[in-house]
């Protein structure tokens, strides 16, 4: 499948991806010491909602606009007041006509201590991602591979951050290369925090992806996904899936309680349905 962040933006896979990304960057702002974000597939930086390729596609409506009108018990909107806040700062006059990618969400939750790696090979999404953070000297959009710069920028000299691999899934092994790039990176950096980012389209080729994740031997993996459902014969993204590597101590009690709100709120015709297990590690919480 081809999934090029500018036809998805502010979806129901960027809510899910973009609210438990700003989860994990509330806790690592918890202590004094700088961190690194190194977001490997970073696209274009933020996307305008009106335009071309989101236009096209609409998603955004089901996604972001649903849960930005939605009425939320307090627990799960405290939960989410990060990325709404976030979103709602780019989008001063109130309608929605422009979506954070991660990268400006990242920089958006980011202290003056922090740095920011955002890459994307592309031409015309990193020239679109260099204008989005061009003088902020935080942040640096390079021209380089995704799987390239997890060997070339992991471990950070900070030693706190996190690695987000969301690759746009538009080769037919993109799952592999998911398995062999936090191989690598961990291998490197076995104390980093890791969001790994997939569609949920093949059964099977996420199973097996789960498999090879789990051989992987690596003590702390929290798996994570949303489904929307849908109509039979909808041939669209249904689902979508998060593997966090080293989390947060508390991410899984926190989504105990955003999982099922996402679900009710995103599903289509209450078809919304979740998930959330560790693959490795602490099974008994």
């Amino acid at each position: 499948m081809n999934y090029r962040h500018a036809y998805h933006a502010g979806n129901f896979a960027d809510v899910l991806k973009h609210a438990v990304l700003c989860r994990v960057l509330m806790h690592l702002r918890e202590k004094p010491a700088a961190f690194r974000i190194i977001d490997s597939h970073a696209g274009a930086g933020s996307y305008d909602l009106s335009g071309l390729e989101a236009g096209k596609t609409g998603e955004w409506r089901e996604g972001i606009g649903r849960l930005r009108d939605a009425k939320l018990e307090p627990p799960v909107r405290e939960m989410l007041a990060p990325y709404l806040d976030a979103v709602a700062a780019r989008n001063p006059g109130g309608q929605l006509t422009t979506y954070p990618g991660s990268p400006a969400l990242a920089l958006g939750m980011m202290r003056p201590q922090d740095r920011l790696i955002a890459c994307e090979l592309e031409p015309k999404a990193h020239a679109a991602l260099d204008r989005e953070l061009r003088g902020d000297a935080r942040a640096k959009a390079i021209a380089i591979d995704g799987w390239t710069a997890l060997s070339a920028y992991v471990p950070p000299k900070e030693r706190r951050g996190l690695v987000l691999i969301d690759p746009p899934f538009e080769q037919p092994d993109e799952f592999t290369s998911l398995v062999q790039g936090l191989e690598t990176a961990h291998r490197k950096w076995a104390t980093g925090s890791y969001l790994l980012w997939y569609p949920i389209k093949d059964l099977a080729a996420v199973t097996a992806f789960s498999r090879k994740l789990k051989r992987l031997g690596i003590a702390k993996l929290l798996q994570v996904e949303l489904s929307v459902g849908g109509a039979a014969d909808d041939t669209g993204l249904r689902g979508s899936g998060l593997v966090a590597v080293n989390p947060p101590w508390t991410l899984h009690d926190e989504l105990k309680v955003l999982l099922p709100a996402l679900a009710e709120v995103l599903g289509r015709d209450g078809q919304g349905r979740h998930s959330l297990a560790w693959l490795s590690g602490e099974t008994s919480r």
